[in-house]
């Protein structure tokens, strides 16, 4: 077999930046906050609805959203507020429950400190809040804070430690002004892959010449040296590779619209892999076994740094997306940007048996409140006044760039449903020779992809509700001696003060055990006044409207409750923790308003509603029909909780569950309340008191601060001929069509299946169109519309050319967790490995017919869908070793999962860090290294990361001055069994905090560190991330593609 990427047609580059415009100019659109418009009109109004907004017009950027977080967001030289982690420092730390020496001031962490904001000052979504003590710079702080040892630790007393999360001040505020220019900031920017490689400088392939006319423009890389980007990328980018697609980075280049491929396609041209351009082949009759396969030849992500320009649309065509992990900056110009809506293929099926003989599925991947990239403008505000947004009178469908104006614009045709109506008066307006309105480029909602619609009193059926954020913490034993309730104390006082300022921010707080216990927090009172529900089979709240208080009159009576909580209960001998009961309780003190519920749970929950029990040990004890019936511990125990999360949603109450446990919880039941409201888990396993009051404080202070909205439904259209087949998520659905969302977040995903209910016509687009109507922080109600437009085609050669690695995979994955609670593992492997087959089978019969059957061929643009299709098999979700509630994290996890962070996940980065400084990095993180044991060497430190966890690897005979210096330890035999990782003064430990914090940057999450090493459990978890190596349970990579290549040859003969 010999291997080979198919890699035809490969339209050219567009330019690199080099050649956009004026040095130091911003390429592209002009400044956020501007609507371009004709002579004599208005300026933009603000983006806070103005008493004096004229109908139809542009209202300014949306404020409720950030933009990911600019380089300084994770370290800067702002005292933190106190917290209850004492540290030894030259500030004198207050008691606090832990203590730990050190005799370093601990520094900025990544995640600046908050305090009370003056009202002019309301931070953007990462910027650091002001303080409470001393002047801080209006601007982000610098990416790294002064060389001073300092410690990446917990939050500590007096000062802040430990890298905190980008600190949003309540929500971002409005937008104003243009961003910064290109060449604001030092720290480079960074993407992953599909740079400009030549196949020249892989070794042994050779690139084919386009086959179109048009030469390739811009296909060198940009010169060396920082990228002059105002800020980082959003979510997960890395200047390696392991993530992309297409690590010879053919992805940029605009797929040429189906006209361009008349008649069958040209022959596929291919690196071949036999003879001296070669990577690897094996003989057809496979004698010499896979041992012929050259490991270090076969497709791999490859890195790449440089920041793609993506405009949606050139020439009325719709450009395909750059690869979700590279570091891109969208120009919406028509089409919505990939952040917001992907879809699988760039090109859609015609026909059901088209897609179906592809073997790929039809999907899209909706993340509707995105981050934008900070040099992307902000989506457009339109206020229509009272008449509200011009609709399709027939499908309902929002006005969009591909809705066509007819009649010299007195009509106008749906681009969903194909209906004619006549168009408002207030709204019309001439065509141009073009047969466009000549106010096209002046409205948003006729140029852009993305915009916001002020939502009339028709889309509310009440007031927009209030901010609510109710904490309910467990006290129980357990909670206690852990640390686990001192901790989530700690983490909710220092967040208060990044809740939105003003009086429309409602706060309360609950704790309990066996009993309920709520909190009277009326400012006329001397101290907070408890309240015992001991009814935990028919709850009931106490005093509903003195219970939830507004912020700003109960501030310091909470600062007071929060600081003494941990005292009050710490002799408390109560084991058993009524969950159920307590959520109902808080549940029915938020019910009038709605809100958001952050629970915090350290134990089974074991008495009063919803009760559990331990069904892992019944199943470990019959271990034979454990293995049968292995996935019914993944479903919930029963219907209680179910039913409960069902009237939840249907009162806007959104519910997070932080897990603070050592032993099982049964994530399987409990999980169905965050699931059902829109909510997420949290998952500290083992908790420990060292390393996790930082990442339970950054996990809190990102999810109330992070862009999001509340009383959300959300519906996807498209055009005749398709329709939505099934949403999968985290939501409650009532009718088919829609999908109700007590919050909705910028982190959240939803997988929308579509399937052919007709043909759809050759060389014509498709649309299809989400709607979000949901109110923000502020309390204004809004429809988020973002519309996509795709071409058609009937060409399969085309489906595979448009085809989006990332997507496909993401669906893979979310399939799969989707079907391990109600199947066997070994079946759920068994058919992600048959959906890569069939996928690739398709590919070889009908699109690469001309090679010889010996060779193994995989379309350019899915080259790497093996390798991810080998990691997912080997993950955590589809192992059998794993202890089960790490299993339902894992479900629970991937069932929201963003595209950039659905790779990752399974086939996570590994960088070495012990020669960091023999790597010039120039702020980029360092070059992956493929996932294999050989690559990992006994001499050598590595740090792998999962976009959610963190291993540090360190081999038995690492030099003891290269341990000292980067992790503070001079033997193997000293590994500490809890690990904060601290800066020394020295220049590798200041290198790897930095590459750290980036890490936690680029993610938007706070990655915990756990040590490992050879020989121990912690060991085993390393490798068992090197999922290129054979194990017990599976294949090699090289294995894999032999066994894939057979199964190839087997169905075509």
């Amino acid at each position: 077999m010999s291997f080979q990427v198919n890699n035809n047609n490969r339209p050219p580059f567009p330019p690199p930046f080099a050649q956009q415009g004026a040095p130091g100019s911003r390429p592209g659109p002009p400044p956020s906050g501007v609507v371009p418009r004709g002579p004599g009109g208005p300026p933009p109004q603000g983006s806070l609805g103005p008493p004096n907004v004229m109908p139809n017009r542009p209202n300014g950027p949306t404020p409720p959203f950030g933009v990911r977080p600019p380089p300084g967001a994770f370290s800067g030289n702002v005292p933190p507020p106190p917290g209850p982690f004492a540290s030894s420092g030259n500030v004198p730390p207050p008691p606090g429950p832990f203590a730990s020496s050190g005799n370093a001031p601990p520094p900025p962490g990544p995640f600046a400190s908050s305090g009370t904001a003056p009202p002019s000052t309301r931070p953007g979504s990462f910027q650091s809040a002001p303080m409470t003590t001393g002047q801080v710079p209006p601007g982000p702080p610098p990416l790294s804070g002064a060389p001073s040892p300092f410690s990446n630790g917990p939050p500590s007393a007096g000062m802040q430690g430990g890298p905190r999360f980008p600190s949003t001040g309540g929500m971002p505020r409005p937008v104003s002004g243009p961003p910064p220019p290109l060449s604001m900031s030092s720290a480079p920017a960074i993407r992953p892959f599909g740079g400009s490689l030549s196949a020249g400088s892989l070794p042994g392939l050779t690139q084919q010449a386009p086959p179109f006319s048009a030469p390739p423009t811009g296909g060198s890389p940009p010169p060396p040296g920082p990228h002059t980007f105002s800020a980082p990328p959003q979510g997960p980018q890395f200047p390696v590779s392991q993530f992309g697609s297409q690590p010879w980075s053919m992805q940029q280049r605009p797929v040429m619209p189906p006209s361009q491929f008349p008649g069958s396609a040209p022959p596929p041209r291919m690196y071949n892999m036999p003879g001296p351009e070669s990577t690897a082949s094996i003989s057809p009759a496979m004698s010499q076994g896979p041992s012929k396969i050259d490991p270090n030849q076969i497709p791999r992500p490859i890195p790449s740094s440089s920041i793609v320009l993506h405009e949606t649309r050139q020439g009325n065509q719709a450009n395909p997306p750059p690869s979700a992990t590279t570091d891109y900056i969208v120009r919406d110009t028509g089409n919505c940007s990939p952040r917001y809506m992907r879809c699988t293929i760039n090109q859609i099926p015609c026909t059901n048996d088209l897609q179906g003989t592809s073997g790929m599925q039809l999907a899209l991947l909706v993340q509707p409140l995105a981050l934008p990239h900070p040099s992307e403008e902000p989506v457009q505000v339109v206020d229509f006044g009272e008449a509200g947004p011009v609709r399709c009178s027939r499908c309902k469908g929002y006005i969009n760039p591909f809705m066509k104006f007819i009649d010299q614009g007195r009509r106008f045709i749906c681009n969903f449903c194909g209906f004619t109506d006549d168009t408002p008066r207030e709204y019309h307006c001439n065509l141009g020779p073009d047969g466009r309105r000549r106010d096209a480029d002046e409205r948003p909602e006729l140029c852009k992809g993305t915009v916001e619609f002020a939502a009339t009193k028709e889309y509310m059926v009440r007031d927009p509700m209030p901010a609510v954020f109710f904490f309910l913490v467990d006290v129980s034993m357990n909670a206690l001696q852990t640390g686990a309730t001192a901790a989530a104390c700690s983490a909710i006082s220092q967040v208060i003060a990044d809740l939105p300022e003003g009086p429309r921010t409602m706060v309360g707080i609950a704790t309990f055990d066996s009993t309920i216990h709520f909190y009277n927090l009326k400012r006329a009172l001397q101290q907070p006044l408890m309240l015992i529900v001991p009814d935990i089979q028919d709850v009931y709240t106490p005093l509903e409207s003195d219970v939830i208080v507004q912020l700003s009159e109960c501030r310091q009576h909470l600062e007071l409750l929060l600081e003494n909580i941990p005292n009050m209960f710490q002799n408390n001998k109560t084991a058993d923790s009524a969950f159920g009961a307590a959520t109902k309780g808080a549940f029915l003190a938020m019910k009038s308003t709605g809100g958001k519920l952050m629970v915090f749970q350290s134990v089974l929950p074991s008495v009063g509603i919803g009760a559990l029990s331990a069904r892992e040990a019944e199943g470990r004890t019959n271990i034979t029909a454990a293995e049968k019936e292995a996935h019914k511990l993944l479903q919930p125990a029963d219907k209680t909780l179910k039913t409960m999360a069902i009237e939840f949603a249907e009162y806007q109450v959104c519910v997070d569950v932080f897990i603070t446990t050592q032993t099982y919880i049964d994530i399987a039941s409990i999980s169905v309340i965050p699931r059902t409201t829109g909510g997420q888990v949290y998952y500290y396993y083992p908790f420990s008191a060292v390393s996790d009051p930082a990442k339970l404080y950054n996990d809190l202070r990102w999810n109330i601060t992070r862009p999001q909205g509340f009383e959300a439904v959300m519906r996807v259209r498209s055009s005749q001929g398709l329709q939505v087949q099934e949403y999968s998520g985290n939501f409650c659905k009532r009718i088919p069509t829609d999908v109700d969302l007590p919050a909705i977040d910028c982190d959240k995903t939803i997988m929308v299946a579509l399937k052919h209910d007709e043909k759809l016509q050759d060389g014509a687009e498709c649309s299809f169109q989400c709607a979000l109507l949901y109110t923000t922080v502020y309390g204004e109600r809004r429809i988020r519309v973002s519309t996509l437009s795709l071409p058609c085609t009937t060409m399969l050669s085309n489906l595979f050319r448009s085809a989006d690695l990332d997507t496909q995979f993401a669906c893979f994955l979310k399939q799969a967790a989707n079907e391990i609670p109600s199947s066997p593992l070994l079946q759920i492997r068994e058919q992600m490995t048959t959906l890569c087959i069939n996928i690739l089978h398709s590919y070889r019969k009908f699109c690469a017919t001309v090679s010889s059957a010996g060779q193994l061929i995989l379309p350019e643009a899915l080259k790497l869908l093996p390798l991810y299709t080998l990691a997912l098999i080997k993950s955590i979700g589809l192992r059998t070793d794993g202890r089960i509630d790490d299993r339902s994290y894992w479900i629970n996890y991937v069932s929201s999962l963003s595209t950039p962070l659905a790779i990752p996940l399974v086939y996570p980065r590994m960088i070495s860090i012990h020669d960091l400084d023999l790597k010039e990095t120039d702020g980029n993180l360092p070059p992956a290294v493929p996932l294999s044991s050989e690559h990992v060497t006994d001499d050598g430190i590595y740090l792998l990361e999962t976009g959610e966890d963190c291993l540090v690897y360190v081999g038995n005979s690492v030099d003891p001055d290269m341990m000292r210096q980067l992790l503070g330890i001079s033997s193997v035999e000293e590994f500490p069994t809890q690990f904060v990782l601290q800066q020394y003064d020295n220049p590798l430990s200041k290198k790897l905090n930095e590459i750290v914090n980036e890490i936690r940057r680029q993610r938007c999450s706070y990655l915990r560190l756990k040590l490992c090493k050879k020989g121990e459990p912690s060991g085993m978890t390393f490798f068992s991330y090197m999922v290129e190596d054979k194990t017990p349970s599976g294949l090699s990579y090289v294995e894999f593609l032999v066994h894939i290549h057979r199964q190839i040859q087997a169905k075509m003969s």
